[in-house]
């Protein structure tokens, strides 16, 4: 148990991230478990069971002595309510052009360096002319107490290109901002891949799609409003990542695992199960979703659509070697596409009633085998 608490303590730490999430898991399939079998002879064992791993990963909050100087400084400092960007704040959660497009808008964040970024990242979920209208009218609130504009200092997410995607700040308010960067790293369970080892024709879309991957798994740790619809672990609903640590993990290694199930099948040349690998790999990806859905032509819409147009490579590949391939990406009316879907999962927010809100899953026919795709869908009432 001590090297157990000693490694969820440690900071930055993957292997302590994978540990806590792992004893989520356990701590709730117990719970689940001893709901189910109250009069099981092991029951006390499991409740003293429960009882450490509460303690492992809920460690008892330290109790600190505060002297009256001491008092006196924390008396003077700012509040979490004393937001300098408190306008920003307001004009944002009541903007109705806004609620369109992201359903509840009221912003959580206590602090100005979290309220920017919570800000920017929901802006990444909007048509791009709406997001960049917003960027511009924030900075402007930013400068009025003191905050400017800051490309320098951004977190990094691994790409083909060197791009700023929001800016932070600096002056009176100190936050990074994000960007694209060719020489940020790949995940580690990514990168251990070796994929420089791999001679492909599709080497340099491949090296794409781990950057995808990696960016997905990032997005995770920094966005509490992200969700996984994915169908091969939960088919019922959409779950919140950052409430349901177990499905975080069990998403993440869904992820990784479809990624290298796709490298294996690009290394065997056989351009039809090559084919099948990369549908599921792009369903992965489009599986990560907010409530309700980015709009297509968003930041996060246009990253997330990158996999779609290598499917398409992909595709030709096959319809050269003489396959009859098909692939529709479903959208429109949902009474219309319905027959070519399964397992939809519908929502009662975002887009126009009855309408595709997004397509989890293309619709393929392989030769003469047909596999349904599967969309979210906004309820008709």
């Amino acid at each position: 148990m001590e090297s157990l608490s000693k490694l969820l303590k440690t900071d930055n730490s993957e292997l302590a991230r994978l540990l806590q999430f792992s004893l989520y898991g356990v701590e709730a399939a117990l719970k689940q478990a001893l709901t189910k079998y109250p009069n099981d002879p092991a029951a006390d064992l499991c409740q003293g069971a429960l009882q450490e791993l509460n303690t492992l990963i809920h460690p008892p909050t330290e109790i600190i002595n505060i002297d009256s100087n001491l008092l006196d400084v924390l008396q003077l400092s700012p509040l979490p309510s004393e937001l300098k960007l408190r306008r920003l704040q307001n004009e944002f959660s009541s903007d109705q052009q806004l609620a369109l497009y992201l359903g509840n808008t009221q912003l959580q964040s206590q602090t100005d360096c979290d309220l920017w970024n919570e800000v920017q990242r929901k802006l990444l979920r909007v048509p791009e002319e709406l997001a960049v209208s917003w960027r511009q009218r924030a900075l402007i609130i930013a400068a009025e107490i003191g905050a400017q504009s800051d490309i320098s200092n951004c977190l990094p997410l691994p790409f083909n290109k060197h791009e700023n995607i929001y800016p932070g700040l600096k002056g009176s308010i100190t936050t990074q901002g994000l960007s694209f960067s060719n020489v940020a790293q790949n995940h580690p369970q990514i990168a251990q891949l070796n994929l420089q080892n791999y001679q492909g024709g599709f080497q340099e879309d491949i090296y794409l799609l781990a950057n995808l991957v990696s960016n997905c798994i990032k997005f995770i740790d920094i966005d509490p409003d992200l969700h996984h619809a994915l169908n091969s672990i939960f088919s019922f609903d959409i779950m919140n990542l950052h409430s349901k640590p177990e499905h975080r993990c069990q998403y993440i290694d869904a992820l990784i695992e479809t990624f290298w199930r796709m490298l294996k099948a690009e290394e065997s040349a056989d351009s039809l199960s090559a084919l099948r690998h990369w549908i599921d790999l792009d369903e992965a990806i489009h599986s990560l979703v907010f409530v309700p859905p980015a709009d297509r032509f968003s930041w996060w819409g246009k990253m997330q659509q990158e996999t779609r147009r290598l499917l398409k490579k992909v595709v030709q590949r096959a319809l050269s070697e003489g396959h009859n391939i098909r692939i529709r990406q479903l959208s429109g009316l949902y009474a219309d596409i319905c027959a070519f879907s399964k397992d939809d999962l519908r929502l009662e927010i975002g887009g126009n009633p009855g309408e595709v809100l997004s397509c989890l899953r293309v619709y393929a026919k392989i030769n003469e085998q047909e596999f349904p795709g599967r969309v979210l869908f906004r309820s008709s009432r």
